[in-house]
């Protein structure tokens, strides 16, 4: 598609990219710089981005319809979107090796997301209000949550069971947090403006603060409180105040510390401040752009914040953070690379994808989510094949070398010493996974992936043959330009195959549908309906396959 990167070069300063999925769009612009100074980019949203979240290249927004949708943490990108919750999301956090993600909402539960798959793994009930906040320990072993019930309540994620409700606030809890560096020590902050400290086991210790949001830097060496126009940074260990940071104008309703902990951000009405806490005089930067109040601020290669306006904003940081996109003016931001195949396994209720770097992606039919990704060998190469056997992705594909056969369960390919006649092949992969079909020219060969050998060949006769091969199990169908349909059955290793006397099973009758605006989608004719969305920016597809 030529659509399918979200900004080119930064001489020309509009350009989109529309993921639809489940009635959500999302829209990628390059900002203009007058308006927006030191803003590379914003996505926008038809719903509004309530919390963020980000751990290493993705973002995760939290919207106030309940969804949530994932971005690339460098271009913006939407990657996929995650349905559960019913109520507002009120807050989000990754844990911290990036497996799961857990989210509070307004429907009064948490969802324990698994990133890779984008499902639930389990949701939490207890609660008996929105839950505003919610914070994964280091070790992952625990979630803390706070509700508009002024509770604050703990859980094992393992059991999903809540061990510890914690009533020691008086008015609804706005922000809970673990320290990040130990796993018995969590802070609660509450509109009581009451910051208090409380170990594993719900017992209150240390001093009482005042405030009513809290955050930690990274190190977990420091914590800033807000409420009102001002933020306090201190020490975590003594309470110390190390500085005190003014917000001109209106409220704060966000702060976050930069990753290494020299600067502290904070949103405050449309504004967002930028403070030096070691410096005397710590106002550096102030960004201005959104057109309502900012709901969510993070760091990730840039500042990202998310404002009422529908939008979620990058901006460039000078020599704190540098914007791999923006840093060189003349660059191409990177995107997926596009893709070359697309395989349909109906039986396993997944779609297979494969893109010009060799990297293979399965996906959910149903709700259109990555379910897994392999990095392959098979880079740019036209004819393919790919299949799930097993729980395991066997590959193949050509080149004037040979054929090649590569598993995820070996981790290494294998070649067949194949002269390839013809450009113009067809290669499958049989249903059991056991061997390889080659159409090449005027013959057919079955090529044992366990041996490397040929155990079936049947000659066309001069036909010519057309379209791709149409291969059910270890049964194999080729059209011919006269109309003719040939199939053979190759199911006996070393015999001759034995002619079938009637066609391929019935499919559906497929076509890819490219649009202006979005990503390429599968669309079943016969129905009229859409059954498979490629979410982000691709190339079309050479052919569709079923699997029978």
């Amino acid at each position: 598609m030529t659509s399918a990167l979200p900004l080119s070069p930064s001489k020309s300063w509009l350009h989109e990219c529309y993921s639809p999925e489940l009635s959500q769009e999302v829209k990628v612009v390059k900002a203009p710089p007058a308006k927006w100074g030191l803003c590379s980019r914003t996505v926008i949203f038809d719903d509004t981005p309530e919390t963020l979240a980000y751990w290493k290249d993705l973002i995760a927004v939290g919207l106030a319809s309940g969804s949530i949708i994932t971005l690339d943490a460098i271009t913006g990108i939407h990657t996929s979107v995650l349905t559960g919750h019913t109520g507002c999301i009120g807050s989000l956090a990754f844990s911290s090796d990036g497996l799961f993600l857990v989210s509070g909402s307004d429907d009064n539960t948490i969802n324990l997301w698994d990133v890779q798959t984008g499902g639930v793994v389990k949701t939490f009930h207890g609660h008996t209000n929105s839950v505003l906040c919610v914070s994964i320990s280091p070790d992952c072993t625990t979630i803390a949550s706070g509700s508009r019930d002024n509770t604050v309540c703990l859980w094992h994620i393992q059991t999903g069971d809540c061990f510890c409700v914690i009533k020691g606030h008086n008015d609804h809890v706005n922000s809970v947090a673990f320290s990040p560096i130990n796993p018995q020590l969590l802070m609660s902050a509450s509109n009581d403006n009451t910051i208090r400290q409380w170990d594993i086991n719900g017992h209150q210790i240390g001093p009482i603060y005042e405030g009513d949001h809290i955050a930690f830097s990274s190190d977990g060496t420091l914590f800033v409180s807000w409420g009102d126009k001002v933020a306090s940074v201190q020490n975590s260990n003594s309470g110390q105040l190390i500085t005190q940071l003014q917000a001109p104008g209106f409220n704060l309703q966000c702060c976050c510390f930069s990753p290494d902990g020299k600067f502290v951000a904070g949103g405050a009405g449309h504004t967002i401040c930028l403070w030096d806490i070691a410096s005397s005089d710590p106002l550096v930067k102030t960004y201005v752009g959104h057109t309502n109040n900012i709901t969510s601020l993070i760091f990730s290669s840039s500042l990202l914040s998310s404002s009422k306006d529908r939008s979620t904003a990058f901006w460039q940081i000078g020599d704190l953070l540098v914007d791999p996109v923006t840093s060189d003016p003349d660059s191409t931001p990177p995107t997926a690379d596009p893709v070359q195949f697309v395989s349909l396994q109906t039986n396993d209720g997944v779609a297979i994808s494969r893109d010009l770097a060799g990297v293979v992606r399965t996906w959910d039919v149903s709700t259109g989510l990555c379910k897994a990704l392999f990095y392959t060998p098979a880079k740019s190469t036209r004819q393919s094949d790919l299949q799930l056997i097993r729980g395991g992705l066997v590959v193949t594909w050509c080149n004037p070398l040979g054929i090649h056969i590569w598993s995820s369960k070996k981790g290494e390919s294998q070649r067949l010493d194949v002269q390839v006649i013809s450009q113009d092949i067809g290669l499958r992969i049989s249903g059991d996974g056991a061997k390889v079909f080659l159409l090449d020219g005027e013959h057919i060969q079955a090529w044992s992936i366990q041996t490397g050998k040929v155990v079936g060949e049947v000659r066309l006769e001069g036909k010519t043959p057309f379209g791709p091969l149409i291969v059910d199990g270890s049964r194999v169908w080729v059209h011919h330009n006269n109309s003719e349909t040939q199939g053979w059955d190759f199911g006996i290793s070393g015999s001759t195959p034995t002619p079938l006397s009637s066609g391929p099973p019935d499919r559906p009758h497929l076509e890819f549908i490219e649009q202006p605006t979005g990503p390429p989608r599968v669309r079943n004719m016969v129905a009229e309906e859409d059954i498979f969305w490629l979410c982000g920016g691709y190339a079309k597809p050479p052919a569709l396959q079923w699997d029978g």
